[in-house]
C-alpha cells in the first residue's frame, strides 16, 4: 500500500514537471535525418528530450519506468510529422531508470541514474 502510495505521489510529481509538447524546431534540437527517435539531455541536465519523427500514423508514447520495472509515467503524444517534448527529472530519487519510447513500430530505450550533486537533481546516462 505504501508502495503504490509512494508511487502515485512520484507519477503526480513527475507529471508536473513534464513541459508542454511543441512541434520540431531543427535549429533548437537538430535530429539527424536517418533517426526517427531519439533521446537527448536537456542544456542544463535536469531532464531529457524526446525527440520523435513520425513516418507514418502510428501513436507514439514514452514510458519511465523504475529500477524494479514499475511504470512511473506513459505519456501519449501528438501524431504530428515530428515532435519534441521535455522531461524533468527533479522529483524523481536516486536511482537508475529507463525511458522508454515506442514509436514507428520502434522501440528506443535509454536508462538513466538520477543523483544529487551540489543539491541539484542531475543524472547521466548509463548506456
Amino acid at each position: 500500500m505504501k508502495n503504490s502510495i509512494k508511487l502515485s505521489a512520484l507519477f503526480l510529481l513527475l507529471s508536473a514537471g513534464i513541459f508542454a509538447t511543441t512541434s520540431a524546431n531543427a535549429t533548437d534540437h537538430p535530429v539527424r535525418s536517418e533517426e526517427k527517435v531519439t533521446v537527448s539531455a536537456m542544456q542544463k541536465g535536469r531532464g531529457v528530450y524526446v525527440n520523435v519523427l513520425n513516418t507514418d500514423s502510428h501513436k507514439s508514447y514514452v514510458m519511465v519506468f523504475d529500477q524494479e520495472d514499475n511504470i512511473l509515467l506513459k505519456d501519449f503524444l501528438p501524431n504530428e510529422a515530428a515532435v519534441t517534448k521535455g522531461y524533468v527529472f527533479t522529483e524523481l530519487d536516486n536511482g537508475n531508470y529507463t525511458i522508454a519510447v515506442i514509436s514507428n513500430n520502434e522501440v528506443v530505450k535509454k536508462k538513466v541514474h538520477v543523483y544529487l550533486e551540489n543539491n541539484q537533481k542531475t543524472f547521466f546516462f548509463i548506456d
